[in-house]
């Protein structure tokens, strides 16, 4: 289930042109399964309503008129206490301040003081008031006492100038929650290393050698880490997907520059996650230039890549001799194996000739599994000769399946 599934999350809307975008945030929060009370301030409600709250989450909007009626006693301290966290989304630096000099003048702010979950606080104001030094020392203080801030960013802003104090995307935020829900988990202090999306080999300067992958198993086995407390790298070929909030990005191409990123990384790490499809096969030389139609059919010659898995599981020979990084196996190696035909026969060579601790095996000839589709239909096959076939999954249902088993096999 999502780490968001029945969380309960206070989100605290301050008077900014940006609390448009919280109406999003609370909505795909909802949708997540999360259960989210919305404060208003005063000022928040000059941009939107209630109603508007109430609408995308199917709960009660507060406002600072609430705070006075006949639940005033208790109301902050039940939003306070039973929320996991809270989130102020747009803040604005005028309640960076109430909070960071512990001001209790509204429903929020009293809120906030009650509060004994992790506070994120998603800024939203004009550059030259966030570059402020009372702003900055205020947000200093804030950070000093657990704060999580994240962005503002930089962009066009509501004063027609363009600069730093944006909100962010409402999908970074989330990243975030995510990470603070998180961080107490089972991987937690565990540091893990994902590969995802295809390899691409250059041709020339214009085409590669790439192959089908979208990346979207590797990403999902990325979040679900981050969702159970690990550190997590993400080493991603080029995809279309936006990367889970919290990873340490390494952006690579071809399958070289991914043995050497695979290599720095994982060294230290307790696991390594080889969801990338990694090409098999490169031109053994590169066109200098764009190789033209009129000059015929072109003749490529193929050389085998670098065995990422084989190396890193210790089977391989040696690390290239262009490497400069030591082998260091990491305490578990998963992999993958995407097959057309004698799906376990091939995964279970692959298990034992690169000496993994397990690996998942699925059948890319289903139209329903494997590459650029969000279900995936995986057996997991370890290496002490058990095995364990998942029904069809969300492929980020087969992430958290998959991350649980390494959470156990760590212990």
């Amino acid at each position: 289930m999502s780490i968001l599934s029945n969380k309960r999350i206070t989100l605290g809307v301050t008077g900014s042109i940006a609390a448009y975008k919280a109406a999003d945030l609370a909505s795909k929060l909802t949708q997540a399964g999360a259960q989210v009370d919305v404060i208003l301030t005063g000022a928040a409600e000059k941009f939107v309503t209630p109603l508007t709250f109430q609408s995308v989450t199917g709960r009660r909007a507060y406002i600072d008129n609430d705070l006075w009626g006949n639940e005033a006693h208790v109301l902050h301290v039940g939003l306070g206490h039973a929320a996991d966290v809270l989130v102020i989304a747009p803040c604005t630096a005028n309640t960076i301040a109430r909070l960071a000099h512990g001001q209790a003048d509204n429903l929020l702010a009293v809120t906030a003081l009650a509060m004994r979950s992790p506070l994120l606080i998603a800024p939203a104001m004009e550059s030259g008031m966030y570059a402020h030094p009372a702003t900055q020392e205020n947000i200093e203080i804030l950070k000093k006492r657990g704060a999580t801030f994240v962005g503002p960013a930089e962009g066009h802003l509501a004063s027609g100038l363009a600069g730093v104090g944006r909100m962010v995307e409402t999908a970074e935020i989330i990243g975030h929650i995510r990470l603070l829900l998180g961080r107490n988990g089972p991987l937690a202090g565990k540091r893990i290393v994902v590969t995802a999306g295809g390899t691409q080999e250059p041709l020339d300067p214009v085409r590669v050698l790439t192959n089908r992958s979208s990346g979207k198993q590797g990403y999902a086995l990325a979040q679900a880490a981050l969702d159970m407390g690990a550190q997590v790298t993400l080493i991603t070929a080029p995809t279309a997907l936006t990367p889970p909030g919290g990873t340490r990005l390494v952006r690579v191409e071809t399958a070289k520059q991914m043995l050497e990123a695979v290599l720095k990384e994982s060294a230290e790490s307790d696991a390594l996650i080889m969801a990338a499809a990694v090409a098999d096969f490169r031109p053994r030389n590169m066109a200098k230039d764009k190789i033209k139609k009129a000059s015929g059919i072109p003749q490529i010659e193929l050389e085998a890549t670098e065995d990422i898995l084989k190396t890193v599981a210790g089977k391989g020979s040696q690390a290239p001799a262009s490497s400069s990084v030591e082998m260091k196996r990491p305490r578990l190696v998963v992999g993958f194996a995407a097959e057309s035909r004698d799906l376990l026969e091939n995964a279970a060579h692959k298990l034992e000739s690169k000496g993994l601790d397990f690996i998942a095996a699925n059948d890319i000839s289903a139209n329903n599994a494997g590459f650029a589709v969000d279900t995936n239909r995986v057996t997991l096959l370890f290496a002490d000769g058990h095995k364990e076939t998942l029904p069809l999954m969300s492929k980020t249902e087969v992430a958290e399946v998959i991350l649980g088993w390494i959470s156990k096999l760590l212990e």
